[in-house]
């Protein structure tokens, strides 16, 4: 699906947070395909501070072009953020988890975006975000938002390096309805210490 000369073998995984990492497809300086495995929260190269990225773990597609934050990653750092599914939560305290993934099954990439950052003590640490839009119709009764889900055949479009804002604006739209499902999930997803099968099975 992603096109990648190396089928890598990853671990399963079931709850994923903000600052840990998160496997990434992205172009190589000669044009291939690689995955690599970046913490999710995205930490611009000028930023200050490494725990900037817990408030950038997401980025607004209507703004993400312009805003500073992002700017320079959209123009020059695309990436599609792998996953086979994603959890929201609905509603008041106590929220609902809901564990939302394709009808098919299939794994996906997220429209997402990649910084590079050297600390203060030299180290190099890569970044990333995920690009989120208004939901589709289907996901409205769960969350205001939904991540941008692309579409394999608009991978080589969001990542090629000199593709004009406009396509790429035109590909951050929700993901069809009919494609998608969901079920509510127990809570104890909610602590990311809780990494099992289980957290993806439906409650009543």
């Amino acid at each position: 699906m992603f096109n990648l000369d190396v089928t890598p073998n990853l671990p399963a995984r079931y709850n994923i947070a903000p600052s840990a990492d998160v496997p990434v497809v992205r172009l190589r300086a000669d044009g291939a395909r690689e995955l690599v495995q970046l913490r999710w929260g995205l930490v611009p190269f000028w930023a200050k501070e490494l725990k900037v990225g817990y408030k950038m773990s997401n980025a607004r597609a209507e703004t993400v072009a312009e805003k500073p934050s992002y700017r320079d990653a959209f123009k020059k750092r695309r990436c599609l953020v792998v996953a086979d599914g994603y959890y929201e939560w609905q509603g008041e305290t106590p929220k609902q988890p809901w564990w939302i993934r394709l009808k098919s099954g299939e794994p996906f990439g997220f429209a997402g975006l990649w910084e590079s950052w050297k600390s203060p003590d030299g180290e190099t640490i890569e970044t990333t975000t995920i690009i989120t839009t208004e939901p589709n119709p289907y996901l409205a009764t769960i969350h205001d938002r939904m991540p941008v889900i692309l579409a394999p055949e608009d991978h080589d479009a969001w990542l090629a390096p000199d593709a004009p804002a406009d396509r790429l604006k035109a590909l951050l739209r929700p993901y069809p309805a009919e494609e998608m499902t969901a079920h509510k999930v127990g809570r104890t997803v909610n602590n990311a210490r809780n990494d099992s099968p289980s957290l993806i099975e439906a409650v009543p």
